[in-house]
């Protein structure tokens, strides 16, 4: 990467001005701002799932379908706080990915790294494809492939700009998603408590009646938990967007402490008030979906154009989000010369363009199949992508195990989150994650989800194991990753995994070292906070 202009001191002589902004090759550029990342943050646990796809766990769990959510949220909180842990001492681009790289060896990286991109490339074209069936019935005149075509390149032109214009895209899509889950919630309380519009005070008649708490018993607990687990993926965005803002530390460490209220009030707060004022088994909640139901039920005037808008947005939020982290990903792996090496350069606005539009394709490509060929190559996309949120939580775990005893060898000042109980709670919640893996085979729909999806990280491995052994045989060195210190990479692990130690004083006069290729200005004397 080329240096930073500096200052010219008394008795120099004259330079030549500086370019105006940054240049081709000087990697990604902190153009999120705070708000941004809070947004982002608080945002990314409110997917469209949990909008269209909670009306199944409330068929199948009934009310216990709390249960499942407050499960599968505890699962997120632990992996999370795993996550934050290594993101606040080593902030970077390629997050969980990077970690497993340095934790596990470059099997894991790059195996990783691969299946998440390819999770949120066919999200890409699942949200693509849900938007326009909104947008179709609102303009039918414009078929749905052109509404999907609309709403792929509208988003990719705003990723394409810079990394504040999708900060500022994602901003207003999760406020709006924000706003409409509070209100909800007010309401939804509001109607319990028996006051207007409401007819009466609804106590725990729905909760307990019609069946019962547990109207299927205790084991669809954990069907309601395989229905929901996946709607929390993207709570990690975060981790990566974070290493596009001033203060990534700091950024991370809010995200991270705010995560438990924020799956308390948005995801198990409004499905309270859902099976509070509605029967588990009301027909309307099949039909309608289940916030639609409740507001209809409350006679909330324009209910179902109100909750398309909110679904609507739910939906772009994804679709923007989801090129923006597929494309870092492909940076990242491109840095590390796992994918691409086009892949990992930026433009002079330090936007990786060649791993958006590489995203965008495949998305696009995924899109087509939808259209064409739904019940085969689509539905291959769907179910082999399914496991993929259980696999990185996996990796997650498996590398804090590791990180944590690196970092407080060699740099303690850094671990500004810690993972509570550490390791205990480490094995635990891979415990866990185990458990609801082997738990899904035992689900049909789980059972054909898990198998494909490891047929296809089965895949990935082999092929990240043929390229390093290509690359060894060549004699080239395997690319190097920033050292786990973040300084010189000495010590008993800077070679790990064939990784090259990183020459000391490397870094350029006035900058801080690149951090997963995000350019910073300097901050002055002493450790990273």
């Amino acid at each position: 990467m080329s240096s930073q202009h500096t200052p010219r001191t008394s008795g120099e002589p004259p330079q030549s001005p500086p370019a105006p902004g940054p240049r081709e090759g000087d990697g990604l550029q902190a153009g999120l701002k705070n708000r941004h990342l809070s947004m982002i943050a608080i945002g990314g646990v409110i997917g469209a799932g949990l909008f269209i796809g909670s009306k199944a766990g409330i068929a199948d769990a009934g009310p216990g379908i709390l249960l499942s959510y407050a499960l599968a949220g505890l699962l997120v909180v632990l992996v999370m706080r795993m996550l934050g842990e290594m993101a606040a001492a080593q902030p970077t681009s390629g997050s969980f990915s990077t970690y497993a790289d340095r934790a596990l060896g470059r099997w894991a990286g790059f195996t990783i790294g691969w299946l998440y991109w390819f999770f949120w490339s066919v999200v890409l074209a699942v949200e693509a494809t849900a938007a326009a069936e909104i947008l179709e019935g609102w303009a039918p005149a414009v078929p749905q492939w052109g509404w999907a075509l609309l709403v792929m390149l509208v988003l990719t032109g705003t990723n394409l700009i810079s990394v504040g214009s999708y900060g500022e895209f994602e901003f207003w899509f999760a406020g709006i998603k924000v706003v409409a889950i509070i209100a909800f919630i007010v309401i939804g309380v509001i109607a319990f408590a028996g006051l207007p519009p409401a007819d009466h005070f609804a106590g725990a008649e729905n909760l307990t009646g019609h069946g019962g708490f547990l109207p299927n018993g205790p084991g669809a607990i954990l069907s309601g938990m395989l229905l929901v687990v996946f709607s929390f993926m993207g709570s990690e965005i975060v981790t990566l967007a974070a290493a596009e803002s001033p203060n990534p530390v700091d950024a991370v460490r809010k995200a991270v402490n705010s995560v438990i209220w924020r799956i308390g009030l948005f995801y198990i707060g409004s499905i309270f008030v859902i099976v509070s004022l509605l029967p588990w088994d009301s027909k309307a909640i099949a039909s309608e979906g289940p916030y639609v139901a409740v507001l209809n039920s409350l006679d909330i005037p324009y209910a179902g154009t109100v909750m398309d808008i909110v679904v609507l947005t739910a939906v772009l939020s994804c679709l923007n989000s989801g090129l923006y982290t597929a494309s870092r990903m492909a940076f990242s792996l491109g840095e590390r010369k796992d994918a691409p090496a086009s892949f990992g350069r930026t433009n002079g606005r330090g936007v990786p363009t060649t791993a958006i539009l590489a995203s965008v394709a495949f998305g696009f490509i995924a899109v087509f199949f939808n259209y064409i060929a739904k019940d085969t190559v689509f539905e291959f996309l769907l179910n082999s992508s399914g496991a993929v949120a259980l696999f990185v939580w996996l990796v997650i775990c498996a590398s804090q195990l590791r990180m944590r005893r690196r970092i407080e060898r060699e740099t303690p000042e850094k671990l500004t989150v810690r993972m509570w109980l550490y390791p205990y709670l480490t094995w635990a919640t891979i415990g866990l994650i185990v458990f609801v893996i082997g738990y899904m085979f035992t689900d049909e729909d789980g059972r054909v989800q898990m198998i494909l999806s490891l047929a296809v990280a089965a895949v990935v491995l082999v092929a990240s194991l043929v390229k390093d052994r290509i690359v060894r045989r060549r004699g080239e060195p395997l690319p190097g990753v920033p050292a786990p210190s973040g300084e010189d990479g000495t010590g008993p692990d800077a070679t790990a995994a064939g990784r090259v130690p990183k020459p000391a004083g490397e870094a350029d006069p006035g900058t801080r070292p690149a951090l997963g290729g995000v350019r910073r200005p300097a901050a002055g004397a002493g450790p990273a906070r």
